[in-house]
């Protein structure tokens, strides 16, 4: 995603609105199986940093969906994100004389949002199998096998 700078000269800020469609070479790697069209709204500007240089300085809200795997049952399901992103342009991006490639911290900030383990399952009495089952944490709490044995453990 380009975005012309010589557009600050004339404006003090330059909008940032559209949808855009990644290529799947982007997420093959990661916990990513599809990702809906990246919906981006927000400004670009001249803005004085914490070092008293003036830099460009991005706000902008992302939003879409991807589709990844449910932790628990492995079904492919939807999982919305929404990312309000409000800093200066890092350093290394993708930058020249007259315009800057705003893509590559966009997609930074989308990898992050990538659940570590995400789950739509709240009936987990369907995952058993031969002498054992699948069961939430408050189940875990309240069954505990060995409730008797630290019970005199915690005694001493």
């Amino acid at each position: 995603m380009y975005i012309d700078l010589n557009l600050l000269n004339s404006k003090d800020i330059i909008a940032i609105s559209g949808e855009y469609n990644l290529d799947k070479d982007y997420y093959k790697n990661s916990d990513i199986i599809y990702l809906d069209p990246i919906k981006v709204d927000g400004y670009i500007s001249l803005k004085e940093d914490s070092t008293g240089n003036f830099n460009y300085y991005v706000k902008a809200i992302i939003k879409g969906v991807m589709i990844i795997n449910d932790a628990i049952s492995l079904d492919e399901c939807n999982y919305e994100y929404s990312i309000d992103y409000d800093d200066f342009i890092p350093e290394n991006s993708k930058k020249d004389k007259n315009t800057l490639d705003i893509f590559e911290f966009l997609w930074e900030n989308i990898l992050l949002e990538v659940p570590l383990k995400f789950t739509k399952e709240r009936d987990l009495s369907k995952f058993h199998g031969d002498g054992w089952k699948l069961v939430s944490e408050d189940e875990l709490s309240n069954n505990n096998p060995f409730s008797e044995l630290l019970k005199d453990y915690y005694k001493e």
